[in-house]
């Protein structure tokens, strides 16, 4: 390598003896031109090898993205369908157990209306069952009352005259005469 020397001038105004402007890096003319066409050698290689196969990588890589992303476009709208068909048969779902609930407060109204009908006309039955033994026992207390008023009317009549009247042959009529007049303004009463 030959030396190329500069002279400069110092701070104070001295020329000093310099190796080159850039100093120790200054390139020789010959190997500036060797460094030129190893670059492009090199740059040329690169950029016919190894630029496409970089492009062909990144096409890929860009269809790879553009094809997740279509996949994930794909799985999105059937997760949208699903939860459509979802939030549908749930609102279906919904739809029938208030139809449900519907029928059944309707069968249980129509239960208790029956089932109320049903105690209504048992209720009558014992009311009337009651009552007809209510009459029945009325009359045969009646008839027992009439027969023991009988009796002591007899026995008071007996003691008043001093004689037994038990004998006589119209007592009975008599007695039955006066309790059918009793009778009559309450017969009238009832109906």
């Amino acid at each position: 390598m030959r030396e190329n020397r500069t002279e400069a001038a110092d701070v104070d105004g001295s020329y000093v003896d310099t190796i080159g402007a850039m100093g120790p890096l200054t390139p020789e003319l010959f190997d500036l031109v060797i460094a030129l066409i190893s670059f492009l050698t090199v740059f040329a290689i690169f950029a016919r090898v190894l630029l496409p196969r970089i492009e062909k990588v990144l096409k890929e890589r860009d269809e790879a993205i553009d094809g997740t992303t279509a996949r994930a476009a794909d799985i999105e709208e059937e997760a949208r369908r699903v939860r459509d068909q979802y939030r549908a048969d749930l609102t279906a779902a919904r739809q029938e157990a208030a139809r449900l609930r519907q029928t059944a407060a309707e069968e249980g109204a129509s239960l208790l209306a029956v089932l109320r009908e049903e105690g209504q006309k048992e209720r009558e039955k014992v009311v009337a069952s009651a009552r007809t033994q209510l009459e029945a026992d009325r009359i045969i207390a009646e008839a027992e009352l009439r027969e023991a008023t009988f009796a002591l009317a007899l026995e008071l009549a007996g003691r008043i005259v001093g004689e037994s009247v038990d004998d006589l042959p119209n007592a009975r009529t008599i007695a039955d005469d006066f309790f059918a007049e009793l009778d009559e303004p309450e017969k009238s009463l009832r109906t």
